[in-house]
């Protein structure tokens, strides 16, 4: 199980169905479930008696503070009507260009690499998302070796906190032998650069970025937010900000790797829509094929595999009988994999979501980015993100991947490519990118 969740839960869901009692770590038992009316009821319909589980709280709370991602109730519906705001199209509009500028110097990085030989798409797709994710919040001043030390910060942590999860049996030897406090230690580290930021603008004028917004909100008694309770909140959003599309842009790369007419659709899509000007979040409605690969990818692939959820009272589902206490995990990838739901699950068909097909889809069966109230709060910022990227990689390379690798995914927090992903990058026959690309500063 610790090695690879999805797997043992796929097989389980094959053999006992859509729904099923699990136990995690041999101690923990849930409630598994890939059932559209289950999800449905425990994430929209009736949400208010489920809220993410202990261990999950407990785990993220202690790395990573009491922020939107570990918070219920009052307090939870407060900070998200305040940083929602962060993400409207209006704010969008404005971020496109800070995530641009972000997006042309990791660019640089990358081409150099690329003309050398194979790359492993995901470490450079790592740092392209997060430097874009960490300049939209913190602005241009965020220094690359900060984001380089607080990206490392973030990826070893998760890796930590999904051990602590999986096999809670291991906790008291992580205490004894010191795994903790090294955890603990490297998070402080990183805390410590980003509280300095935080302060340092308190004493500046006014930016563009999402520090800003959180810096300006305000609760119903006039009070702003703490420097703690904003370094909480920027560090959950950094988490969950550049996770999502790194991973996704990692297996959409490979996914079209071997679909040269998608990726030839892409290119006549982006150069009609583009044509040498950069995107911003007003292109975005206006990528159909792009947007059907993108989902497509991201049911093959979702970012987030599972979400939980505890039960404060008695419920039932369907004709599932919930308890009090129970945790309720909703297995994604499974629902996104089920052949109930998807007809040939394995193959990637973007044609699947396309308008005219999307009476076909059961609700609550593609959960790219969750679902109800607590649906990601970033969704949008994603796509966008998603397609910058895309815009310009499959514009400006042909791309192959390398033979002789093992792909498979690894389920962290985030569903990772195991092993990393190597592709050969050659200049590709696309005048519009490249006149784009020759004058990003």
């Amino acid at each position: 199980m610790a090695h690879n969740p999805v797997q043992v839960l796929s097989k389980y869901t094959e053999r006992f169905g859509d729904t099923f009692r699990f136990y995690f770590g041999g101690v923990k038992e849930a409630i598994v479930t890939t059932n559209p009316v289950v999800i449905q009821h425990v994430l929209k319909t009736n949400a208010e008696n489920y809220h993410k589980s202990e261990i999950q709280v407990k785990r993220m709370g202690h790395f990573l503070g009491k922020g939107l991602l570990t918070s219920h109730g009052e307090v939870w519906r407060t900070q998200r009507r305040l940083i929602q705001k962060g993400f409207d199209r209006k704010q969008l509009d404005v971020l496109s260009t800070i995530m641009q500028d972000s997006l042309a110097e990791s660019l640089r990085d990358f081409d150099m690499q690329a003309r050398i030989g194979p790359v492993d798409i995901y470490p450079h797709l790592m740092r392209m998302t997060f430097g874009m994710v960490g300049r939209s919040l913190f602005g241009a001043r965020l220094k690359g070796e900060d984001i380089d030390l607080i990206s490392r910060t973030i990826s070893t942590v998760q890796e930590f906190m999904v051990r602590q999860t999986i096999q809670p049996y291991l906790n008291p030897w992580f205490a004894v032998s010191g795994e903790l406090s090294r955890h603990e230690k490297m998070r402080a580290r990183a805390d410590s650069v980003l509280l300095d930021y935080i302060r340092r603008r308190r004493q500046e004028p006014p930016g563009h970025d999402l520090l800003q917004i959180l810096m300006d909100a305000r609760y119903s008694d006039g009070q702003g937010m703490s420097d703690e309770l904003i370094l909480s909140e920027s560090m959950q959003l950094l988490v969950a900000g550049h996770e999502t599309s790194s991973n996704a842009l990692s297996w959409l790369l490979y996914l079209l790797s071997s679909r040269p007419d998608c990726l030839d659709r892409l290119r006549q899509e982006f150069d009609s829509v583009l044509g040498g000007a950069p995107l911003s979040y007003s292109d975005v409605p206006k990528f159909e094929f792009a947007t059907q690969v993108i989902q497509e990818g991201l049911r093959l692939y979702p970012p987030f595999w599972m979400v939980d959820r505890m039960a404060l009272s008695d419920d039932r589902a369907g004709n599932l009988d919930i308890p009090r206490g129970s945790t309720v995990v909703v297995f994604i990838y499974g629902a996104h994999h089920s052949p109930q739901y998807w007809e040939t699950p394995e193959s990637f068909d973007p044609e699947r979501f396309s308008k005219a097909n999307e009476r076909l889809h059961r609700p609550f069966a593609y959960l790219p980015f969750g679902a109800g109230p607590r649906g990601c709060i970033g969704g949008n910022y994603a796509m966008l993100q998603i397609l910058m990227i895309l815009s310009v990689l499959v514009r400006k390379y042909d791309l192959q991947l390398t033979p002789g690798q093992t792909i498979e995914a690894r389920p962290m927090v985030i569903l990772r490519p195991k092993h990393g992903i190597r592709m050969t990058f050659t200049e590709a026959i696309a005048p519009a990118v490249n006149r784009l690309f020759d004058c990003l500063p």
